[in-house]
């Protein structure tokens, strides 16, 4: 049946945008999947209020077969990004296709014609809507449930991608520390390293400090785009964007899984764990805070026993010190004393050295995968916009 693709426009469309993941998966079929938050979805597309688009734009689209959505997806300017790597890179995001590759080839053209008018090279993802959040189509590990706010996707998605002519950009990994499992200890090796860099060091690390919660945020912040301003896709964050999601996130945050390093009485880096609200968000199934999902999160809290490692940050002058595996000690220590089943250090470029090795030598593996791909934007007649 011929495919038609077109923007949304009305809010019946947008919810029907953001509905789709619910007639696509069936819980029996996918049980991995996690239904997402409908207002976390909400609030990422938001133009109007989330900070991300006070530098950005943005086109959403919906695929029809007759009278049956069967795909969607979000083209992305995201004008911050271009400035700061100085290149013409538009991005795409919230995909979600049935297996037919009629109507993701249409989407994909959508969202590649509506980046082309803006004279764009090259069209990146998927992004929802940056690197800065969800981001990567999942190609290892779907027997597993995703972490919180993490992706998963079927198998097929790669499929539809490699037909569509995108190639990969990067790779993502995630490690899976299993804290609860007797049989696996980290290395001797790796402890006696990690005491003894302690020590030399001078680094000591303490809670972030939740009744002082905007000043901390202020640190962090500073922290954050220091720490990650030569990795690949990187875009600083703006203060008014940081602060948006760090207050969104503020209930969920246990102030022991998130601690700061210190050294000689300064900030250098922080961590952040938060705990994995996948098993609470599939038990409340429809992605709706009310009437009771609210309620859900609050209570299923208490209850969870694995966490994901969604930050690690340190300034780039501390970088030799060998601070960063220290981070990975401590948040060790600090599970296994709790005893806590099980934690996911996510996501992590896959040739970022300085991160992967301290995975390797604790005796973690990786056990989920998602690409970051890249496809050429063909120019319209005239050559691109200057």
């Amino acid at each position: 049946m011929r495919t038609v693709v077109s923007t949304v426009t009305s809010r019946g469309d947008l919810r029907r945008f953001i509905d789709l993941p619910w007639r696509l998966f069936d819980r029996r079929r996918d049980p991995q999947w996690v239904p997402p938050l409908r207002l976390t979805v909400r609030d990422a597309l938001d133009q109007r209020r989330n900070p991300f688009y006070a530098d950005a734009d943005r086109e959403l689209f919906l695929a029809r077969q007759g009278d049956r959505i069967v795909g969607r997806i979000a083209a992305i300017e995201n004008r911050a990004h271009n400035r700061f790597h100085e290149d013409r890179v538009g991005f795409w995001g919230f995909f979600e296709c049935v297996d037919d590759q009629d109507a993701a080839d249409a989407l994909f053209d959508a969202a590649e014609t509506w980046l082309a008018a803006r004279g764009l090279q090259v069209m990146r993802g998927p992004m929802n809507p940056s690197t800065n959040y969800e981001c990567g189509l999942l190609t290892e590990g779907f027997e597993y449930r995703p972490t919180f706010m993490t992706t998963w996707n079927p198998p097929y998605y790669a499929t539809l991608c490699d037909r569509a002519r995108h190639r990969k950009a990067k790779d993502l990994v995630a490690y899976h520390i299993p804290m609860g499992d007797r049989s696996w200890n980290m290395p001797d090796a790796f402890e006696r390293l990690a005491e003894r860099a302690l020590r030399k060091s001078r680094v000591g690390f303490r809670d972030l400090d939740m009744r002082r919660f905007d000043q901390e945020l202020e640190v962090c912040w500073d922290v954050y785009n220091s720490a990650w301003e030569r990795n690949w896709g990187f875009v600083p964050m703006s203060k008014e964007e940081f602060v948006h999601m760090a207050r969104d996130m503020k209930p969920l945050i246990e102030p022991r899984y998130a601690f700061a390093a210190e050294v000689d009485g300064r900030t250098v880096g922080f961590m952040l764990a938060v705990p994995d609200f996948s098993g609470v968000l599939q038990r409340i199934g429809s992605g709706r805070l009310f009437p009771t999902g609210a309620l859900r999160l609050v209570l299923g809290k208490r209850h969870i026993r694995e966490w994901r490692v969604m930050a690690l940050g340190l300034r780039p002058e501390y970088r030799a010190r060998g601070i960063l595996p220290l981070f990975a000690w401590e948040a060790y220590r600090r599970g296994r004393d709790r005893n806590e089943v099980a934690a996911e250090a996510s996501w992590i470029l896959e040739d970022n050295e300085p991160m992967n090795r301290p995975m390797v030598a604790m005796g973690t593996r990786i056990h989920r995968r998602w690409r970051v791909y890249d496809r050429d934007i063909a120019q319209p007649a005239g050559g691109p916009s200057p």
